[in-house]
Parts: C-alpha cells; structure tokens; sequence
C-alpha cells in the first residue's frame, strides 16, 4: 500500500486535498470518481517523475504558437480517431520547437503507464494551467477534442491581441531608443569637442552654453560609472520586481498611470474574461475556473483580487458581487457579469466582456501612441535646437566682434 496526494473539487465546486491510502494511483481514481468528485490530480507523495526530472533543471518555455499549432493538430488526430499516446508519438516526433517537443514526450511516456492527460501534462509543471484544467475537463466528460478546439480559439484571440498590441508599440519604441542615443551622443561627444574649442580661444561663454558644457564635460567624465549604475539599478529592481511584494506595488502603480493606467486594466479584465469564459464552457465549476483563471492571469495584483473574489464566491455571494466588494474592475465589466448570471448566460457575456474591452485597450492604444509619437518629435526637436543655439552663440559673438 502507498500514500497518495489527493486534489479534487466536490459538487459544489471547492477545492478539496487530502492523503489517500491505496495499491496504485487507478485505484484511488476509481474509488473517487464514483463518489462523485472531480479528480484534479492524484500524486505518490514520494513520486519523482525519472523522465522528466531532467527536463525541469530546463529553461521552462516554448513558443506560444508552435504549441498552439501543436494543439491544432492534436485535435484534428484526436477527432481522426488516433488513440491518445500514438497522436503524441506522431506529434512529438514532428514539432519545430525542440524544448516543446521534449515535454511532449515526456507527457506521452507518462501517459503509456497509465496516467491521465491533464496529470501527466501539469506534472511537467510548464503547461499553463488553464490548459490543464481544460484537458482534464476533457476527459471528465468524453470531449477532449471540442475542449481542445475551444482552447485553440482562446490561444489564437489573446496571441492576436497580443500580437496587435506590440505592433503598436515598435515604432514608439524605436523613436524613444533613437532620442536617447541621440542625446547621449551630443552630450558626451559634441559638446565636449566644442568646449576643448572655446577653452583654445579663451571666449567669454553665455550662461546657456556653459551649463550644457558643464553637464557635457560631466558626463564624458562620468559615461562608464553612470552605465554601470543605470545597470546595477536595472538589476536591482529587477529581482526587487520578482518577488510577491514587489509585482504587487509595480502593478499598483501601473494602475495610477495616466491613460495607460486604465488600458492595463481594461487588458487584464479582458484577459480574465476570456479565460473564465473558456473554463467555464468547458464544464469546470465555477470556483474551480476561478482558481485556474487567477493562476493563469500575470498580474500578482488581479491574482490577489480573484483569491478574495473566490473566497467569497465560496461563501455564497454571487460573481458579480464578490467583484463588487474588490474594487479593482471596472463597473461596466461587473454589470455585464451581472445580467450574464441573471440570464444563465455567464460564459457567453464573459466573452462579449472581452470582446468589448479587447477593443477598447487597442482604439485608446492607438489614440495614446497618436498623440505620444508627435511629443516625442517635438521634445526632440526642441533639445537639438536649444544644444545648436547654446554651442553656437558664441560663434557668433565673436563674428559680431571681429566685425
């Protein structure tokens, strides 16, 4: 007999661990699913996966769209009538990224000695969280391939607006980095030239012209101790960013942004939406989809909020009001939500939620960068002209003079 780590959700939908006593991990799976309960995962406590233990000292990502294209054609072998472990022997053999490839196999080695889908995939602890649940939502009720279909169009609309959002952003990006090198260079090498030169002819400077030598000669000085700096503070608040602590204040203060503030939001909410929509379609139970959906969201902020969100669900207070008393979503979002749960049409309005505020983040992106592009033409312009006037009156001080 063997211990077991047992996580499943009641007919009510909350969350459940415990340790069960049993000859193999089967056994315990059958003795609780006729009871009722949905499995999440059944784990040997002292259970050490030998395949993919290497595979997790690993850098855990792959391509978000080579694992979409994966679940595609995992899909269409399924639907087909492939057996599950052929369509992964076939598939894993045949994907362009190789680190997904590996993890493939390793899931499809687990799952030849028996192990459920969902459980051999989140044992590799890389798959999102969503798609696990969503896998084991799959087999619970014998539509593993119309869940994964779902899953798809899910994948393809948040990889879309993500992918409409960097667009936006390039040419914003490029101008700031051009600005900078821009400044950087007349500061640290054009001015200086010019002060060599007025020091050689012993001119009388104007107050503009020597505060821009002053700060020019500096930071010629100082150009390599100021990089390291801006780098060891780059790092430090990088790791800073990393831990609880740190995600949650950046996120706050993200959120008092001006303008991009408010389309962070929106964003996230549309993420959210889109997510519990899925799961939720997919037959997970509500507090269970919660749970998932604040794993699966990369906001520590909005993470926090949907565990008290899910705790009050628990306690039996509907979506809508448990949203309420957080304070963080938008009153449009909620009032939504409130009449999909009025209706019986939760999953459907969750996904107009996310519609409607997938279209907002990107008209308001595009009105910012808009109006951010010619700003940043402006500052520019003014900067090289206020430097050509500052180096270049005394020029003409001394051509007044000689005349």
């Amino acid at each position: 007999m063997a211990e077991f780590l047992l996580k499943y959700a009641d007919p009510r939908g909350e969350i459940h661990q415990q340790v069960a006593v049993a000859d193999s991990e089967r056994e315990v799976r059958d003795r609780f699913s006729q009871q009722g309960l949905l499995i999440y995962s059944v784990r040997a406590r002292s259970h050490v996966a030998a395949i993919s233990t290497p595979l997790r000292r690993k850098k855990k990502k792959f391509s978000t769209e080579k694992f979409l294209i994966f679940n595609q054609q995992f899909m269409t072998l399924i639907r087909a009538g492939l057996p599950i472990v052929k369509s992964l022997d076939l598939l894993s053999e045949r994907l362009a990224d190789p680190k997904l490839g590996l993890w493939i196999k390793a899931v499809r080695d687990e799952v030849r000695t028996g192990t459920l889908l969902s459980e051999a995939f989140r044992r590799q602890e890389v798959f999102p969280p969503i798609y696990v649940t969503s896998v084991m939502a799959g087999e619970k009720s014998g539509s593993l391939a119309d869940v994964l279909e779902r899953y798809v169009v899910w994948q393809k609309l948040a990889v879309a607006v993500r992918k409409k959002m960097i667009t936006a952003l390039i040419y914003p990006s490029l101008l700031m980095v051009m600005v900078v090198c821009l400044i950087v260079f007349l500061i640290t090498y054009v001015v200086p030239n010019f002060a060599e030169l007025y020091r050689s002819m012993s001119a009388t400077l104007p107050a503009a012209t020597r505060i821009l030598i002053a700060v020019g000669t500096t930071a010629r000085n100082y150009i390599l101790l100021g990089i390291a700096g801006v780098f060891a503070a780059a790092g430090a608040f990088w790791m800073w960013s990393k831990t609880d602590a740190g995600e949650e204040r950046i996120d706050r203060l993200r959120m008092k942004m001006p303008v991009f503030g408010e389309v962070w939001l929106k964003y996230l909410v549309a993420q959210f939406s889109r997510i519990l929509s899925t799961l939720l379609v997919g037959g997970i139970p509500l507090v269970q989809a919660l749970e998932t959906a604040a794993n699966s969201i990369g906001s520590r902020l909005l993470k926090v909020t949907l565990e008290d969100v899910t705790r009050l669900v628990k306690e039996g207070q509907s979506l809508s009001a448990a949203l309420v008393e957080t304070k963080v979503f938008p009153e449009l979002s909620i009032d939504m939500i409130e009449v999909g749960e009025s209706t019986g049409a939760l999953s459907a309005m969750l996904n107009s939620v996310a519609d409607f505020y997938e279209d907002d983040v990107t008209t308001r992106i595009t009105a910012a960068l808009s109006l951010i592009e010619p700003a940043i033409m402006i500052f520019m312009g003014v900067f090289v002209t206020f430097v050509l006037v500052a180096l270049y009156l005394p020029i003409f001080s001394l051509a007044d003079s000689l005349r």
